[in-house]
């Protein structure tokens, strides 16, 4: 690592030297200053760039200072001068022969309306940013999630919800796609739920809900994508932040974005490393109902669990690249990903088994410390070739990944001298191949055509042992080896335009699946192959200058994965485990959105009516195993038998999801921003399990609140609060859950640097509160992953404004006809 940095700063360098020695032949100095042609306010950090028609390259460029004014030296000839600005058409001064010191006076730029098109809040104005076809969360602008990591940004976001144990959903929906710059990465690695808990927040540029997703993107997630976009600037010469943090309980990191671009290249790099310690808890309380073969009902047994965890993540994460500017309509960007964690957790069991009066018959103590090694490698490539500026390009993407995470349990009992050895070992290898081609037709219309190969191999070694008086035992019933390959081929097109005030996408994705499921120690061996059709329609009308309607279908597809499909019973519980289900089927969603956006001055309402119809759906259940645990046991008590819970998924037949929901944004000065989301759905289940009817009819909804206020001294206040309201199914009923975050921060050396201060879950209430009932038992039980956290971060900004003029409407090269 220490080697590669190293080798980056040398060609960083050289460049840099390389540059110097061509402007040591006399060069001349070209100033002028740039502005707002509405505002006539200066342009900070717009971007002058010198082409030259004889090299057929930029030669040199610069940026403007804080009142607009540019001072750039380059040597003396005839050059094509683009001053450009984010949102702002560009403008270019053509074939300027500059032989001697020149100003180039007042340069006025004009804002672009076609590529501003649905953006209606400026960023200085709030968080959240709305479009037509999604939402962006602007991660720069958010307080509470300073210091934090990935899983507490997607908490703050409009339509997204984090449960107690960090799993993310869409409207209610877990089946979410999380994607990185628009493609499958490393950065999420084999757990996305514990990768999202380790990076850093201060990585990411932004987030945007994908809730009716073009033929572009892979079909799979029924409830939709969420796209992270990570931070990297273009302009010109040095910039970055950097951002160090400390908390209670015990956390610290740092952390930083850094960009350097000189002539024709552009090195990036994205690095953080962090400490946490999380300690959380849980309580299970079952009541087993104890009827006889006869009928007869005896005395109930009554099974306490109480769980406390005491976790320690320490994670590495740096994603280091270079872009590279072959000529004007051509570029190359490469970039390598390394991420590394080391995981600690121990887990304490104590499990008491009472009589109907209360009385203790037994008890017993269970010790699993746990540690975890996740290693994952990533390199990416990717091609553009712009033919022309109206949008007619091609790009290809490569990137492979290697995955690794290993985890090593060794549990002891209470009075018992046999030692339970548990080691999981996952191997993980990923293959992405893309290319899209874009032929704008005509002003307002558009083709697009496109491939991409998805190619993943999991092999999963589950090895238990007892060791006893130093002679270990392998068991052969629990332990195994799981082969996993999935490979999806896939092709799409589509076409888009504008008529009037109509304007459509029409697309069309075709899915070619093969998957294998080899359990090589059972010498179980599955094989499924299918081909599916994935349309999508996505219709926008604008009824006036500040109000529109959308309406979007797309078809979508649920494959199980990972957790889903592993057989291997977690160890952790002796009387309680989770355990995977390899013959599960993939669900497929069909998905309708209806939305309606309204500017209305410092008000602006995005809402939505929407209808998800699923089959072969996904839900857990739990059930009695069958088979016993002994508790309460010692060298000279046998102890005794109690029953084993398992909690697994299984396909049911349908769902029928439908909701509705809206976000407001209010600004009523530059020192109070307010927004809201609230978000109310039905599920109506239906399936079976076993002869057990399972139909469930579920209502739930959430509501989030985030204000900001700016005190006297400048300083920031930011509180949101978030409440998800209580909802029931076939099994189980789950309480409301109440949560509230503060933060407080200030601004230091002239908007370089910023203090910031925040306590999350103020009142320690961020838990899980639910009862199981099934024919056999009833089961409370509290669950809290995190308990309330302090955190204190400072970070600093280098040639880097902390509030851009406008927001850049596409990092990533999208067009206006996605999504």
């Amino acid at each position: 690592m220490k080697k590669g940095l190293f080798l980056l700063l040398f060609i960083c360098t050289w460049v840099t030297f390389s540059q110097d020695r061509n402007f040591s032949k006399n060069p001349i100095t070209i100033t002028g200053y740039v502005l707002d042609q509405d505002t006539n306010e200066p342009l900070e950090y717009a971007t002058i760039a010198f082409f030259s028609p004889k090299l057929k390259k930029v030669v040199t460029g610069g940026i403007t200072n804080e009142e607009g004014k540019f001072s750039i030296e380059v040597t003396p000839g005839v050059y094509d001068v683009s001053i450009e600005f984010i949102s702002f058409k560009t403008k270019k001064l053509q074939k300027q022969k500059l032989f001697k010191n020149t100003n180039l006076g007042k340069i006025s730029l004009g804002l672009d309306t076609e590529t501003l098109d649905d953006v209606v809040v400026i960023a200085e104005k709030t968080t959240v940013e709305i479009k037509l076809d999604k939402k962006i969360y602007n991660v720069g602008k958010d307080l509470t999630v300073s210091g934090g990591t990935v899983s507490d940004v997607l908490d703050n976001v409009p339509s997204v919800s984090v449960d107690v144990e960090g799993n993310v959903a869409l409207r209610g929906n877990d089946n979410v796609r999380i994607l990185i710059n628009g493609k499958p990465s490393g950065l999420v690695g084999l757990n996305s739920t514990d990768a999202l808990r380790q990076l850093p927040a201060e990585s990411i540029e932004r987030v945007e809900v994908i809730t009716s997703p073009s033929a572009r993107y892979d079909a799979e997630g029924t409830a939709g994508i969420l796209n992270i976009i990570l931070r990297r600037s273009k302009l010109q010469g040095v910039n970055g932040a950097i951002t160090v943090n400390s908390g209670y309980p015990l956390a610290g990191g740092i952390s930083g974005n850094i960009n350097y671009r000189t002539g024709d290249f552009n090195f990036f790099t994205t690095s953080g490393y962090r400490y946490r310690e999380s300690p959380g808890n849980s309580l299970n309380e079952t009541k087993f109902f104890n009827i006889d073969s006869d009928g007869i009902d005896n005395p109930d047994t009554f099974l306490n669990e109480d769980r406390d965890f005491d976790r320690i993540r320490k994670g590495l994460n740096s994603n280091v690249g270079v872009e590279w500017y072959i000529n004007k309509t051509s570029s190359i960007t490469t970039s390598f990903l390394y991420r590394s964690s080391d995981n600690e957790s121990n887990t304490t069991n104590i499990i008491t088994e009472l009589d109907a009066n209360g009385n203790i018959i037994s008890q017993n103590t269970r010790f699993d410390p746990e540690t975890e090694d996740d290693t994952t490698k990533q390199y990416s490539l990717n091609y553009t070739k712009d033919f022309d500026d109206t949008g007619h390009k091609l790009t290809f993407d490569f990137q492979i990944e290697d995955s690794s995470e290993e985890e090593r349990s060794q549990i002891t009992q209470e009075n018992i001298t046999t030692t339970e050895l548990v080691n999981t070992l996952e191997d993980q290898d990923r293959i992405l191949l893309q290319a899209d081609y874009v032929l704008p037709i005509g002003e307002k219309s558009q083709f697009e055509l496109g491939y991409r190969g998805n190619f993943n191999e999991l092999d999963t070694d589950f090895l238990v042992q007892f060791e006893d008086n130093g002679i270990t035992t392998t068991d052969t019933d629990l332990s195994n080896t799981l082969l996993y390959r999935e490979q999806v081929n896939a092709a799409y097109t589509q076409f888009g335009s504008k008529w009037g005030k109509l304007s459509y996408l029409l697309g069309l994705r075709t899915e070619s699946t093969r998957i294998t499921i080899d359990q090589q120690t059972s010498n179980e061996f599955s094989k499924k192959n299918y081909i599916d059709v994935f349309p999508t329609i996505n219709l926008g009308y604008e009824l006036s200058k500040k109000q529109s309607l959308t309406l979007g279908y797309n078809r979508r597809i649920r494959r199980p994965r990972s957790r889903f499909i592993n057989p291997f019973p977690s160890r952790s519980s002796a009387t309680n485990i989770f355990q995977g289900n390899p013959d599960l089927d993939p669900s497929y969603a069909n998905t309708f959105d209806l939305g309606y956006l309204n500017r209305m001055g410092k008000l602006t309402l995005n809402t939505s009516i929407y209808y998800n119809h699923s089959t072969q759906i996904f839900t857990f259940i739990s059930e009695d195993t069958g088979d016993t645990a002994t508790i309460g046991a010692d060298d000279n008590n046998p102890g005794t038998e109690v029953p084993v819970i398992r909690r697994r998924p299984i396909n049911l037949t349908s769902s029928d999801r439908y909701g509705f929901e809206f976000t407001l944004t209010y600004n009523p000065s530059r020192k109070w921003r307010l927004n809201g989301n609230f978000n109310a759905f039905q599920n109506n289940i239906r399936g079976e399990n076993n002869g057990e009817n399972l139909d469930a009819d579920i209502f739930s909804w959430f509501a989030r609140i985030n204000n900001k206020v700016t005190l006297p001294a400048k300083i920031d206040w930011q509180t949101s609060i978030f409440y998800r309201g209580p909802n029931e199914n076939a099994q189980t009923r789950s309480d409301g859950i109440f949560s509230m975050t503060l933060a407080f921060s200030k601004d230091v050396f002239k908007e370089k640097g910023s203090l910031t201060f925040n306590i999350s879950d103020v009142f320690n209430s961020r838990k899980r509160m639910s009862t199981s009932t099934t024919s056999t038992f009833i089961s409370d039980s509290e669950f809290q992953w995190r308990e309330r956290s302090f955190n204190l971060s400072f970070t600093y900004r280098f040639n880097q404004k902390k509030k851009r003029q406008r927001s850049q409407r596409n990092f990533d090269g999208d067009d206006e006809f996605e999504g």
